[in-house]
């Protein structure tokens, strides 16, 4: 064999060689790099699974097809990943924070999702004294001046009194609150009360458990809580003891530990009444009273326990007191008029009585 042809065959040879080891080192490589499959529960214990999981599924869809690797099952409030093993982990991670993001902002569309999972974070938006997301993401914030106090004041203070005519946002307020609170694992009860005076707190005679009872006394708070809560989750809190009724009258012998409790028209409790509510308090608790001392429906003979515990309250420390006025009202626009005329001719009977008793001092002296 001619010497050059011998060195280019060697050549050859040599180049196969290394080709072939390169091919079984990739196998050896590929082989070890053969993935573990993992299965995953994941629990949506925070957000509303109907809003997590969208219309139709519509937002578990955008997730499957972004994830397309990992078989996704969602049912109830578990989802069920199927896939390898570091896949997992980057899925596990994304609907931790998707889940999060629901929570709070009791929302979630499509874009939303799409930047999660690029690793990007989605929008902010500053909304001015915002207090929480209500449901379909609209904000809930303080719109008066006085609604603004009562959210700065509930910082510094576990008891707050919100005085003030109907329609000045101060009950809602306080449930905005509350709802935060109890979202923010700030507390893990929020209780609800309010003085059944037209049944004298005498609630026996009604049909119905205590719920069935009080609820028609107590269908404001409801109507507030409905604009915060979607209505899957709050039949869940309600039916947990999560949000709980508790009407004056049963509220005698309890101690509220950890909890936001709202006792809302309370210018209709009596003075034994509201010392026994007050000193319910707990540990880790607020309460937040709210009442109209203008719509006082006790009989004439009987001492507002709202206006008694104001006034005997007055100095103590850890106490706010905020009073709402006519430019607080937030409904219609004939509301602020129509308690404006009610105010003027409080004051003018006021007035005249102050005089007719002046007069009638004189006429004894």
């Amino acid at each position: 064999m001619i010497p050059n042809q011998t060195t280019e065959r060697n050549s050859r040879m040599y180049s196969m060689k290394i080709q072939i080891n390169n091919i079984h080192l990739q196998k050896i490589k590929k082989k070890n790099r053969t993935a573990v499959m993992i299965e995953k529960i994941i629990l949506i214990e925070n957000a509303d699974p109907v809003i997590f999981y969208g219309a139709n599924n519509s937002n578990i869809h955008t997730i499957k097809d972004l994830f397309p690797k990992i078989k996704i099952v969602a049912r109830g409030n578990a989802i069920k990943a199927m896939g390898e093993e570091s896949e997992i982990a980057d899925f596990e991670e994304v609907i931790g924070k998707l889940e999060a993001y629901c929570a709070k902002y009791n929302n979630m569309k499509e874009e939303v999702i799409i930047d999660f999972i690029k690793g990007n974070q989605p929008e902010k938006t500053d909304d001015n004294n915002l207090i929480i997301y209500g449901n379909n993401g609209k904000p809930i914030v303080a719109r008066t001046a006085n609604q603004i106090r009562l959210v700065k004041d509930y910082d510094k203070n576990d008891l707050l009194f919100a005085i003030g005519p109907a329609g000045s946002g101060k009950t809602y307020t306080a449930i905005a609150l509350a709802v935060r609170a109890l979202k923010n694992k700030a507390v893990r009860k929020i209780i609800l009360s309010r003085p059944a005076v037209e049944a004298g707190e005498k609630l026996g005679f009604l049909p119905g458990d205590m719920k069935d009872k009080i609820d028609p006394y107590l269908q404001p708070l409801y109507d507030a809580l409905q604009d915060m809560i979607p209505s899957s989750k709050l039949k869940e809190f309600l039916e947990n003891g999560t949000i709980q009724i508790a009407p004056l009258a049963f509220m005698r012998g309890r101690t509220l530990n950890d909890a936001f409790i709202i006792l809302d028209e309370a210018q209709n409790t009596t003075t034994q009444q509201i010392k026994m509510f007050l000193t319910r308090m707990g540990m880790n608790s607020k309460i937040i009273v709210t009442g109209d001392v203008s719509q006082i429906d006790l009989p004439p003979s009987q001492r507002s326990g709202l206006i008694d515990a104001l006034e005997v309250l007055r100095n103590v420390k850890g106490i706010s007191k905020i009073e709402f006025d006519v430019k607080d009202i937030v409904r219609h626009q004939l509301v602020q008029r129509i308690v404006e005329a009610y105010d003027t001719r409080n004051k003018i009977r006021k007035e005249k009585k102050e005089e007719e008793a002046r007069k009638s001092a004189e006429e004894d002296n």
